[in-house]
């Protein structure tokens, strides 16, 4: 008998060795050994409280910003889907978004509401849950900027509120415990024309869209940029835009569009792909002496 003979009652999806690379841009990875899709936050709540907890627990959004390891995941992974988790509501100067949101309907609500200052969250492919747990943030600007307040349940199952000064962001990084699962987001944004405010935002898609492969099996930004440097022009001065990295078969390369960005051109394993990752990292340190700082997360077991 295991602990997954042995699970709390839900009222969502339970799913046993589920495949998760389709739930990831890069479409590669193995299996988790429990997929829960909870049906709210009151299901996760109990599902957690009641969970073994020696049972490790991992979420997944989109996956627009993670590799999957080909050995799947162990224990739970949690997927914030559906309408109770991707709510998204305008009230005065504020916006209320679920953690399973899009970034980008959050940017598109904000324009409707007249609310400046969500604009370059129609520049991240991911969701408010990563936001948070990351600080992401693009063209100039960061989830620090607009964020008030959030909650989220602890590995227990405990309700948590952080306010923006909890989280103690920096650069694409919080202090907050990372187990925290978030569920809400309170944003603040400056009355503004919507016009004027739509009009910034399709400026950004379009930039992102000439600038980044975003129709390929990519995972957005590869490293974070190190001090006084970019991480893009980092990896192209080293030689690895566009190339396809022989050690995987050529089956995994930095896109010719950004040369931050990863692609899985055709049948790369997530192996493949994390493995160009630090191939780049040990280069790049050795003809410059930086050191390149994963921005993708890497989850699962290494076969």
């Amino acid at each position: 008998m295991t602990w997954r003979d042995d699970l709390p009652s839900v009222r969502g999806k339970l799913l046993r060795d589920e495949p998760l690379a389709p739930f990831t841009w890069f479409r590669v990875g193995g299996t988790a050994e429990l997929l829960f899709i909870p049906a709210d936050a009151d299901d996760l709540a109990d599902f957690l409280k009641g969970l073994d907890v020696s049972v490790p627990v991992t979420v997944l959004g989109v996956g627009s910003n993670v590799i999957v390891r080909d050995g799947g995941v162990e224990g739970v992974v949690i997927r914030l889907a559906g309408r109770p988790f991707a709510g998204v509501t305008a009230e005065s100067d504020t916006i209320t978004a679920g953690a399973g949101a899009l970034d980008s309907m959050v940017a598109r609500a904000s324009a409707k509401a007249g609310l400046a200052g969500l604009e370059f969250y129609a520049g991240i492919p991911g969701t408010i849950g990563g936001a948070l747990t990351m600080n992401a943030g693009c063209y100039g600007a960061e989830t620090k900027d607009v964020l008030v307040s959030a909650w989220g349940l602890t590995r227990a199952g405990e309700r948590v509120e952080y306010a923006l000064a909890d989280f103690g962001y920096t650069y694409r990084h919080s202090e907050a415990p990372a187990d925290i699962i978030w569920i809400e987001a309170v944003y603040r944004g400056t009355p503004d024309a919507p016009d004027a405010v739509s009009a910034r935002i399709s400026e950004i898609t379009s930039r992102r869209e000439t600038t980044q492969p975003i129709r390929e099996k990519t995972g957005g930004s590869t490293f974070k940029n190190p001090p006084g440097h970019s991480s893009w022009k980092l990896v192209d001065e080293a030689g690895w835009r566009g190339k396809l990295h022989a050690e995987t078969g050529g089956g995994a390369m930095f896109s010719d569009l950004h040369s931050n960005f990863m692609i899985n051109p055709g049948e790369a394993t997530a192996a493949d792909i994390e493995g160009l990752g630090e191939a780049v990292r040990a280069d790049v340190l050795l003809k410059t002496g930086v050191r390149l700082d994963w921005e993708i997360k890497r989850i699962g077991r290494l076969i």
